[in-house]
């Protein structure tokens, strides 16, 4: 028995065009086997296949059962376009977050580039098709970074500078090396807000970088010498002409190139693009991280589902969709850096088709920055637990008692602290006991005595407070 040619009534009972459809058992394993939202006509081999009006979108689907009842298929794809369709989930289930790429980093937007460029059919004159298209795809970089992807940065920058403010005052353990104490990786108090200004301090400096870096254009001919200029109209000056060309379009001249623009420029864009991308994992991963220790807790939102068996959970989904997305990125962004300036004498074809997949690395970082923005708007901080491990670490004082005793000559003080922490609870009484115990000078006693792990934060508050400052500095730009 064999089924086939999808059909969109005929699982309803419905058999317009004369073929049988098959018994309900066999009607029902093919429904649930094919998720394309058709349905499936079924016969025996020998019935001829007719045409059907409520064909769906495949061309040709059969599926057959030996004797022992086990299930192959063969398919004939005739698929049309859609989100179900669509190879890269860009183009797919994710368009809706990156359509705004799709002008600039589509072929439609490599099209418009070009036409842009040429307009007239003498600008084509004594150039090579590589004259006309660097300088669309210069463009398409341009246009799409300056219009979309450094926009939703900014936002994102700014959206971190927020949480940083919002939470400069938060007392929060850090945790370093990965030691275990009292069951806690810890090291010395800060602030939740400081720890958020880190990130914003380190993205923005790598968005200044991307801003500065020179979009670069050539139209100097077949190998970058202005043969055919020169053979045509050898008293032009064909170099001045072909800056202040390119320059009009607001691109900067190369004016050292071979039959291709080097693409230096583009390398050194999407590293940068990498590095910040970089930056943006190690946020996602410390937010999991906050998350799994409960620091945060995440705002349900209304028909969203957690967890298919645990109704209760709220999982961290949306920094994890932009951690592997900007991995995805990378993966793309690095081989285009790495292949691009790559070519073989004065030019050879393997950029050509590579170049047709910016888009690619583009799309997945922009989805990964929407995905962590969506995530940041989700997250409520829970002070009651950051203030329960505080609570519970008093050891954490054992820095700055050791740093005073070392700078009033106090011996050993390294020693002491050690007999005191290590091995046994500390606690607020054990601490008070030591402290005072301690032949120090009394203002720095009494100073050691209001410390708690609460306070015990240095700057940490005023350097969150200060982020929008430090961010404007970093970048020589008002970007909020």
């Amino acid at each position: 028995m064999e089924f086939g040619a999808p059909c969109s009534r005929a699982l309803n009972g419905c058999s317009p065009c004369g073929l049988e459809v098959g018994t309900p058992i066999q009607r029902e394993i093919v429904k649930s086997r094919f998720p394309f939202g058709a349905s499936f006509l079924v016969w025996p081999t020998s019935t001829p296949r007719k045409s059907c009006a409520g064909r769906a979108m495949l061309k040709d689907y059969t599926v057959s059962f030996d004797k022992a009842g086990k299930m192959s298929t063969q398919i004939s794809c005739d698929f049309e376009l859609s989100s179900l369709t669509a190879l890269s989930p860009l183009d797919g289930r994710y368009w809706s977050k990156v359509k705004d790429l799709a002008p600039y980093m589509s072929e439609y937007g490599l099209i418009y580039f070009r036409v842009l460029v040429e307009v007239l059919e003498f600008f084509h004159f004594a150039c090579t098709s590589e004259d006309i298209n660097n300088l669309a795809h210069a463009l398409m970089l341009k246009e799409s970074m300056k219009n979309v992807m450094f926009p939703v940065m900014d936002k994102l920058i700014m959206a971190i500078c927020t949480m940083a403010k919002d939470n400069a005052h938060i007392s929060m353990l850090s945790r370093t090396h990965g030691q275990v104490i009292y069951q806690l990786w810890l090291a010395s108090p800060t602030t939740l807000g400081k720890e958020m200004a880190v990130f914003a301090i380190r993205l923005s400096r790598e968005r200044k970088e991307m801003h500065q870096v020179e979009i670069m254009g050539k139209f100097a001919g077949a190998v970058g010498n202005y043969n055919a200029h020169l053979a045509a109209y050898p008293h032009i000056n064909w170099p001045h002409i072909a800056e202040e060309f390119v320059k009009s379009l607001g691109l900067s001249f190369n004016p050292y190139v071979t039959q291709i623009e080097t693409h230096d420029y583009m390398a050194k864009l999407f590293h940068t693009l990498i590095q910040f991308n970089n930056i943006l994992i190690d946020f996602d991963r410390d937010i999991w991280g906050y998350i799994s220790l409960g620091y945060f807790k995440q705002m349900t939102r209304a028909g969203e589902i957690g967890s298919s068996t645990m109704p209760h959970k709220v999982n961290p989904i949306d920094f994890e969709n932009s951690e592997g997305n900007l991995g995805k990125a990378n993966g793309g962004l690095s081989h285009l850096s790495m292949k691009l300036p790559i070519s073989r004498w004065q030019r050879d074809l393997t950029d050509s088709t590579v170049l047709r997949n910016m888009g690619e690395g583009l799309g997945h970082s922009l989805l990964a920055y929407k995905s962590a923005l969506q995530g940041i708007g989700k997250l409520q901080v829970n002070e009651a637990r950051l203030s329960e491990d505080l609570n519970h670490s008093w050891e954490v004082l054992a820095e700055p008692i050791q740093t005073v005793m070392r700078r009033f000559g106090v011996p050993e003080p390294y020693e002491k602290l050690k007999e005191l922490t290590r091995g046994r609870a500390v606690s607020q009484e054990s601490i008070t006991e030591f402290i005072e115990g301690l032949e120090l000078p009394e203002e720095a006693k009494v100073n050691l005595l209001k410390l708690t792990p609460h306070t015990y934060i240095g700057a940490a508050a005023e350097l969150a407070m200060n982020v929008d400052t430090a961010v404007n500095l970093v970048n020589g730009l008002e970007f909020f």
